[in-house]
């Protein structure tokens, strides 16, 4: 029996990974929103529907969402956007997703999965985190997604939906397709600069610790919520990391060997040299809880990079990078 899924977002940045690994499954029928369509849709979409999507039109929702047996909804404004417009960042974050959930209510969903924020916790991410920690979103990109959250998560509480929130960390990886502009992205953007500038520059000394997942893990981590059993979803509410955690300079290095590796190149790294207070405290983003669901983690971070070096060098090769440096 075929199933349907809805993939909100899902021309964007992790949403396009999301769908382009799920139309490979043959007991699934993808739905793709998007804001705006694409001119030239990828190769891997014509097997699917794509849908432009209003969040904050109920009436438009309803349509949508009706013959669907699964929602995973990415759409949201990036956190630049956020910061730009935050009362656009509340509107389509926490209103659109409400009004998405409802509709989905209305029309049957069985299951809606949602993609919220490691950065709920706070800025910066510090020490060891896991559900029970405190969130104190300080960005409106995290602050609109906390709401989110809370939304999603009610209804899972109330019997009205097997609702599910996902906590992702720093995800990274090549796009799905050219149009993605997610190049700010710290791993991304070191990627970038090593195709485009032969170098990569830190605008600082890049000991902060980040958590990093790969795009790859996302993808799996998505089938793997879709296909489990509604007993082991719990309260609704995982981290989704990679058990990788890492300084920005540790993370440079790795880039750096693989562009040796794949590209024959090993290019310089520069940075400021640490002063006196550039001391920053070790993340341990923890999943333990999903992985207790019996999810794994595949961690080909080496491959994921390599994937990006060569999308990058397809792209910008010669080129320079309007984006400048990384943090």
């Amino acid at each position: 029996m075929i199933k349907k899924v809805l993939i909100t977002g899902g021309l964007g940045y992790v949403g396009g990974r999301v769908a382009q690994e799920l139309v490979k499954h043959h007991d699934l029928h993808v739905t793709v929103s998007t804001r705006r369509p694409l001119s030239t849709p990828p190769r891997w979409l014509q097997d699917s529907d794509t849908v432009v999507v209003d969040l904050l039109s109920e009436a438009s929702l309803e349509n949508v969402c009706r013959g669907h047996r699964f929602i995973v909804h990415l759409a949201a404004p990036n956190e630049i956007d956020s910061a730009a417009d935050p009362q656009n960042a509340l509107l389509v974050n926490v209103l659109g997703t409400f009004k998405l959930l409802e509709a989905a209510q209305r029309v049957g969903v069985e299951r809606f999965i949602y993609f919220s924020t490691a950065h709920v916790y706070g800025a910066p991410l510090v020490g060891s985190i896991t559900e029970q920690t405190l969130p104190r979103p300080v960005h409106p990109y995290a602050i609109t997604h906390k709401g989110a959250e809370d939304c999603v998560l009610a209804a899972r509480y109330q019997g009205k939906i097997q609702a599910i929130v996902l906590r992702l960390s720093n995800s990274f990886g090549a796009p799905a397709h050219a149009a993605v502009n997610r190049w700010i992205l710290v791993v991304n953007d070191l990627c970038r600069q090593v195709v485009a500038n032969g170098k990569i520059i830190l605008r600082t000394p890049g000991l902060q610790w980040r958590d990093f997942i790969t795009l790859t893990d996302v993808t799996r981590a998505v089938e793997h919520v879709l296909s489990m059993p509604e007993a082991a979803g719990a309260d609704g509410l995982f981290n989704l990391g990679g058990n990788f955690p890492l300084r920005i300079i540790d993370m440079a290095r790795l880039v750096a060997q693989r562009a040796k590796a794949v590209l024959g190149v090993l290019p310089e790294i520069q940075r400021p040299a640490p002063g006196p207070d550039d001391n920053h405290q070790h993340l341990d983003f923890k999943v333990d809880k999903l992985k207790a669901t019996g999810f794994v983690l595949r961690k080909n971070h080496e491959e994921e990079i390599d994937a990006t070096l060569r999308f990058c060098r397809g792209l910008w090769e010669g080129k320079e990078n309007p984006l400048g440096t990384t943090r």
